[in-house]
């Protein structure tokens, strides 16, 4: 077996990890178990085991998971934890690190509350940019709460405290148990069925999550969606987060922090009022100081001192302007007249009556080019005719019958040119100047070319 085929125990471990890692069944899930060797780390980290009657796995729960536990997990425990599987190459054992730790009697709560919290996130009840801004300076402040306990109190007390002047409307609600539910979706829908409140305040005091449940209900959370008054919502202590405070407009740690938040503290404003009445006070003082150098200014100057000469001035400054424009206009006017008259000229030349006496006059000089030049062409072409004429007359066989030759012609016309192209009793066409007549040949004479001897 080749080299080449066997994994390394690095590479084999990290092959596993990354075949669990890319499972989504083993991400994100929740495992009901029992806690055994506990130990925390000095940095914050958790290492424990968790355990069933049948099996174990190692297990850890990093510091920046586990900071937000409302309880100190403990060996025995029984817990619902979610988180991922993985493998922990150093060892290659594989290991389930916790991102999110429950008491098992709470279990079914928590995932009810993660499965609704998802469900609202994904309808985009949680976006921030529907969350609604919350006025500065309200007149009426809706609250939704019990009647009794710290909550009303605190909330009331702060309102009055720090904004006196805000008128305060309770909806007293229960906030725990069977009946809590419909009792704050009912007040909510009432108080925005009114349409008389700049805001509304609903939450109660901190306690257990099934004394805070009715405020993670998903009836509870669609009233507050659909409410048309900026909400804030103030539901327990600061660790304490339901799914309310996600669909408010605004989460408040405390019932004691949302009314901080509904309303500005009187003492600061006035005390903000007094800053800008100083700053106020100070600009106006600098603009009376500036505006007085100014007119102190303006009364010495000499359009003040003496008005009549600079009036004076001015109706002179007014004549002779006066008359630069009568003159300019006049220079204007004359050069729109003769462009005026340029334009006429140059529209007549481009009137059709125009152009048509134009073209008729070329015409007539083309033309008589055209005459002048067929008839140079023609004489220059008889000249040559005649010449042609002449040699082809000098040359005709005609000119030699005219001195009494004649042409021997055989039957079939061919032009007898020598008395060997003939035999005797041949026929032979003879042709004079003035006809042609027909002969028989009796014989033939041979003679001697003179230039052949």
């Amino acid at each position: 077996m080749a080299n080449d085929q066997f994994y390394s125990v690095s590479s084999l471990t990290k092959w596993v990890k990354r075949l669990i890692d890319r499972d989504d069944a083993l991400q994100n899930i929740w495992v009901r178990a029992e806690i055994s060797n506990f130990k925390k780390h000095s940095r914050g980290h958790m290492y424990f085991t968790l355990k069933d009657e049948k099996s174990r796995v190692q297990s850890v729960m990093f510091a920046g998971n586990n900071r937000h536990l409302t309880f100190i997990p403990e060996n025995g425990m029984s817990v619902l934890v979610r988180g991922d599987v993985s493998v922990y190459e150093p060892y290659g054992q594989y290991q389930f690190y916790v991102k999110d730790m429950q008491p098992d009697g709470m279990g079914n709560l928590f995932l009810a509350y993660e499965q609704l919290k998802k469900k609202l996130a994904n309808q985009g009840w949680f976006d921030n940019e529907k969350k609604r801004q919350i006025p500065n300076y309200p007149r009426s402040i809706a609250v939704v709460t019990s009647r009794t306990g710290a909550a009303v109190r605190d909330i009331v007390t702060t309102l009055k405290r720090r904004f006196p002047q805000v008128q305060i409307t309770l909806f007293p609600v229960l906030v725990q148990g069977e009946g809590a539910a419909p009792a704050i979706v009912h007040a909510i829908r009432q108080a925005d069925a009114m349409k008389k409140f700049d805001v509304m305040i609903f939450g109660r005091g901190g306690g257990s999550i099934e004394e805070l449940w009715a405020f993670n209900e998903e009836a509870v959370a669609e009233a507050i969606y659909h409410c048309s008054i900026p909400t804030i919502s103030a539901v327990g202590h600061e660790t304490d987060v339901t799914i309310s405070d996600f669909v408010a407009d605004l989460r408040a740690p405390t019932p004691t922090a949302a009314a901080e938040l509904a309303v500005p503290d009187t003492m600061e404003v006035e005390a903000k009022r007094r800053y800008l009445e100083q700053k106020l006070f100070k600009a106006v003082r600098e603009k009376v100081t500036m505006e007085k150098e100014r007119l102190g200014y303006l009364t010495k100057s000499y359009a003040f001192r003496y008005p009549r000469r600079l009036l004076q001035q001015k109706e002179e400054e007014l004549d002779r302007n006066t008359e630069r424009l009568r003159k300019e206009t006049r220079r204007l006017g004359e050069q729109k007249r003769l462009q005026y008259e340029q334009l006429v000229k140059q529209l007549r030349a481009q009137h059709p009556s125009q152009q048509i006496a134009t073209a008729y006059e070329r015409l007539g000089q083309v033309n008589h080019l055209l005459i002048h030049a067929a008839g140079k062409q023609k004489e220059a072409y008889q000249s040559r005719y005649d010449q042609i004429v002449s040699k082809l007359d000098a040359l005709s066989p005609l000119k030699v019958m005219n001195r009494g030759y004649s042409l021997v012609y055989e039957e079939k016309d061919a032009l007898v040119k020598t008395v060997s192209t003939v035999n005797i009793g041949d026929q032979v066409k003879v042709r004079l100047q003035d006809g042609s007549f027909d002969c028989q040949v009796k014989d033939v004479h041979h003679e001697r070319n003179s230039r052949e001897e």
